[in-house]
């Protein structure tokens, strides 16, 4: 006998079967279970994890997995048994949209569940993902750690990287995962659990999702289309400020160059360069490594290196100029707010009691607890709001956050490998709420490249992280687009990168034409920002090659023409919470050819944009989406959409179409005119 109980709009619905049960949402079937075919495993299993810098390495050992193949259903609960007769060792309670787990068995530490997939559907999400954007046919452990270098083991970069430090990476390593993925069904699911997790696309028939916990909640979200979606999980994650109106004025130029950065400025701006920011990671000093030039970690204004930095920031502010900087979450144990908090208590202890000290590369750190009240107080109020904010800096990088080691002791008694995923959130937190203490919420921006489940409610701006400097294929100038794509789905408005990447080792420098086609592509962002990167001597700067500062200005005067168009992206975002780099299929839900698309997207609904991302070329072939006519934006050509055309993509003119019929014709066909 067949019994369904009727859902309310939006809620699971559960239909009780013989010798199983069924959960659908929205008439999407998402789980079915019988005893021959369980949607449910769980068990036990002893991980083993080790950190070097960032870098993970982590296996598991499965003691037991279980097949949960006799459900009793009453109501809406759930519970579940090896075999009738057994003790049940799961149950499921049915809330809404929301399915908890409960373990009758204490023993248990793992949990796996299998929910539908059809042929031909695809997959996004996962948090920020760098390689691929369709996770379909693919295995994804969620889990923030370092990327690692080139994140491809075929390549030469990335087997070196792994022989120096263990830092090659693969196409799965992320500074921010997230269990939640989104499907071409028009339904979204999210795993709530701080454990270590992995989602498994590789079956035709079943999507596999494993949790190192018995997870809080798993929850399920539908609608008729992929706007409504992306709105729902904006708002249940969290919806970012409204991106402030001075960095719409021109790029961020990033220089680390100390006192001498002041006179560069002068001379980019001098050739044309608009710029809204001046950013210096280096205010608080240098040390020298092996890696290349590192920061000194702590901090407070270096005087040596930026001597009368407050008038200088003031004289740019004259200007419209505003100055950024640079923190991290971790003291350096040769700087005095080390000494400082250490002696407050408000480090991560080892196991013996003492101040645990991470090796950050010839440097040892202390690890600031932010479960700690009193230290996360501390830092947002003695670091970020004195040492910073009232300083005068208007931004900074809040780099790191997934760095918290799993052996450390908390404050607050949790596991740290129960921590370490959402590590990245306290510390956008931690950031969030200085800022907010000086009423600039809105108007200073951090961005940081470390995240999990609700970061977006507290960090106004992801940046792509560590970059090679180079075009590869997963580690290089592409993939900052399927990052922001990615991340923009699951609430993440704004996105952006360091213009010409950052990690060069190896011998992997900056060419010219890197730099200028990274340009191209963040004129169509919502922010663009500069980056010397590891070793600034050894690689091309903007301002160290006349063309490449031409071109550069150029694309920052593309940008800053393109400021009311992004004002009212920004306004949408934070209104809607979509984002302002959009995947092609989320305005053409129809066009089934746009679902896999990750080298290119749309600028908000009206701008669709692919960049080269591929050293040599000087033509790009984009796929035009069905549904609507569009106007190649430099010739000014109509191409009827719902196929491939290529174009020539010549320095300074990539190739960006605008849909015929937008009310922002104008303003687009004044971009062709700009010199």
């Amino acid at each position: 006998m067949t019994r369904s109980l009727a859902p309310t709009p939006g809620a699971l619905a559960l239909t009780r079967k013989a010798g199983g049960f069924s959960l659908s949402i929205g008439g999407r079937l998402l789980i079915r279970h019988t005893a021959e075919s369980p949607c449910l495993f769980v068990g036990r299993g002893e991980e083993r994890m080790e950190m070097f810098r960032g870098n993970f390495d982590i296996e598991d050992y499965v003691v037991e997995r279980v097949a949960l193949r006799h459900a009793s259903v009453d109501g809406d609960t759930i519970e579940l048994s090896a075999r009738e007769g057994d003790a049940p060792r799961l149950r499921l309670v049915i809330e809404g949209d929301t399915l908890r787990p409960e373990a009758l068995d204490p023993a248990i530490n793992r949990l796996w569940l299998r929910v539908e997939a059809e042929d031909g559907e695809h997959v996004w999400g996962g948090g920020e993902q760098m390689s691929y954007f369709d996770l379909r046919g693919r295995r994804f452990p969620l889990w923030t750690s370092e990327p690692g270098v080139g994140r491809d083991k075929t390549q030469e970069i990335t087997f070196k990287a792994d022989v120096a430090g263990r830092a090659g990476g693969d196409y799965y390593h992320t500074n921010y995962p997230q269990p939640t993925f989104l499907s071409s069904r028009r339904y979204a699911l999210h795993v709530e659990t701080p454990a270590y997790s992995v989602f498994d696309f590789r079956h035709d028939a079943f999507h596999e999702i494993e949790v190192w916990a018995i997870p809080e909640r798993i929850e399920f979200f539908e609608a008729p289309d992929f706007l409504g979606l992306v709105e729902q999980l904006s708002a249940h994650f969290g919806r970012q400020p409204p991106l402030p109106d001075w960095v719409m004025g021109g790029a961020i130029v990033g220089l680390k160059d100390g006192a001498n950065s002041f006179t560069r400025l002068e001379a980019i701006r001098a050739a044309g360069v608009e710029v809204s920011g001046l950013w210096c990671e280096d205010w608080v000093g240098l040390r020298h490594t092996s890696f290349g030039a590192r920061l000194f970690w702590d901090w407070q204004v270096s005087d040596t290196r930026y001597p009368d930095l407050r008038r200088r920031i003031a004289d740019l502010a004259e200007d419209g100029i505003r100055f950024l900087g640079y923190v991290n979450p971790y003291l350096c144990n040769d700087g005095p707010l080390f000494g400082q908090a250490e002696a407050a208590g408000y480090l991560a202890t080892d196991g013996k009691g003492g101040t645990a000290l991470v090796d950050f590369g010839e440097f040892d750190c202390g690890v600031v607890d932010f479960t700690n009240v009193a230290a996360a107080d501390w830092f947002a109020e003695e670091v970020i709001g004195r040492n910073m904010l009232d300083f005068g800096l208007s931004g900074w990088m809040a780099d790191f956050g997934e760095y918290l080691p799993i052996d450390v002791h908390l404050a607050n008694g949790v596991d740290a490998k129960l921590m370490h995923n959402p590590w990245p959130v306290l510390w956008a937190e931690v950031n969030a709420r200085a800022v907010a203490s000086r009423g600039r919420t809105g108007d200073a921006l951090f961005f940081m490249r470390a995240g999990f489940t609700g970061v977006g409610a507290h960090c106004p701006l992801l940046w792509g992280g560590d970059q090679s400097v180079d075009f590869s294929r997963h580690d290089g100038l592409v993939t900052v687009i399927c990052g922001a794509l990615s991340s923009g789905l699951l609430g993440n408005a704004y996105h952006h990168s360091d213009i010409g990447g950052y990690t060069s080792l190896f011998g992997n420098v900056r060419t010219p034409e890197l730099i200028m086609r990274w340009a191209e592509m963040a004129a169509f962002t919502p922010v663009m920002r500069t980056h010397e990167g590891n070793r600034p001597k050894e690689n091309l700067q903007i301002d160290g090659d006349g063309t490449v500062l031409a071109h550069f200005a150029r694309m920052t005067r593309i940008h800053v023409h393109l400021a009311p168009y992004l004002r009212a992206l920004s306004d949408e975002a934070a209104s809607r919470g979509l984002p302002v780099q959009r995947p092609l299929f989320l305005h053409f839900p129809d066009d089934r050819r746009t679902f896999p698309i990750q080298d290119s997207y749309l600028y908000g609904p009206d701008l669709l944009v692919a960049p080269v991302w591929k050293a040599g070329e000087t033509a790009r072939t984009a796929y035009l989406p069905a549904g609507a006519d569009w106007i190649h934006l430099w010739s000014g050509a109509a191409h009827a959409g719902g196929g491939e055309v290529e174009v020539e993509a010549p320095f300074g003119r990539p190739a960006v179409f605008f849909r015929a019929g937008t009310a922002h014709r104008a303003l687009f066909e004044g971009l062709a005119a700009l010199r």
